[in-house]
């Protein structure tokens, strides 16, 4: 699809990503000359009805936001294409890498990088959590996470729902195998599903290791055995991820306390 023109203004350069029914390209705005991320879903005979709903619950969430570390939305059109009709939602480029590209070479994250990454996801957490109605990511991982200008920059809303709203299935499981609390498996994603899937980006962050390959003990992940981090990261870790909803942290405010308070407590 390189150079072709969607929308009457996006010049494609390059494909993304590409999944059953679904493409991202990296294209030129011919308006504005800004680079951008196109997400296009095919609407043929083969769309899972699910898909669609959650392309247009993401597109409708984007149009709400506006925070420093979530590219923006930008535009949605509708277009014909020799094979299919197509919808697309435009946002806006982040000129980083994923830290799942990061992990992919081997980059290494000493503890002080971990805690500064933590802190902005947190905040940015903290920002969609207290939305109205708040906003529940649902798959939180290395690859939804762009670095950029020292900053981790939260993307790919495709999972993602609303507090409040109800499911229009009576199963709806989303989200990446490794990232997700035991609650999602059943369809049901809460405030602190999302703390879980920080936890578990920290924890691959800091051990280079998918976390479902790791060793568990009691519920929670065997960190000890594996990485060698202070005793207080270690056990915010291992409350953020916590198999148990009951003895998860169970909001952004009390985990950044916990955090803030255990850095302080360290620096005594």
């Amino acid at each position: 699809m390189a150079g072709q023109i969607l929308g009457d203004r996006y010049e494609v350069q390059q494909q993304l990503g590409k999944q059953s029914g679904r493409w991202t390209l990296l294209a030129q705005d011919l308006t504005t000359e800004q680079q951008v991320v196109i997400k296009v879903l095919f609407m043929d005979d083969d769309l899972n009805p699910e898909d669609l709903r959650l392309f247009e619950r993401e597109v409708e969430v984007l149009k709400s936001l506006s925070h420093p570390c979530i590219p923006p939305y930008l535009n949605y059109f509708e277009q014909e294409l020799p094979m299919s009709r197509v919808i697309a939602l435009v946002q806006a480029f982040v000129p980083g890498k994923s830290l799942q590209h990061h992990l992919n070479r081997c980059r290494t994250f000493t503890e002080a990088d971990a805690r500064q990454f933590a802190m902005v996801m947190l905040k940015i957490l903290q920002y969609l959590h207290s939305h109205n109605p708040p906003v529940i990511h649902r798959d939180i991982k290395p690859s939804s996470i762009v670095m950029y200008d020292r900053r981790p920059h939260l993307v790919d809303f495709g999972a993602v729902k609303l507090k409040n709203s109800q499911e229009s299935s009576a199963f709806t499981m989303v989200g990446t195998y490794g990232y997700i609390p035991p609650e999602q498996f059943s369809g049901r994603a809460v405030l602190a599903s999302d703390l879980y899937g920080l936890g578990a980006t920290l924890i691959a962050m800091l051990t280079g290791k998918d976390p479902n390959s790791l060793p568990r003990k009691n519920g929670q992940f065997d960190l000890d055995a594996v990485v060698d981090l202070s005793p207080d990261l270690v056990d915010w870790l291992q409350w953020m991820t916590e198999s148990s909803l009951d003895r998860r942290l169970q909001s952004v405010a009390e985990a950044l306390q916990v955090l803030e308070a255990r850095k302080t407590r360290r620096l005594l």
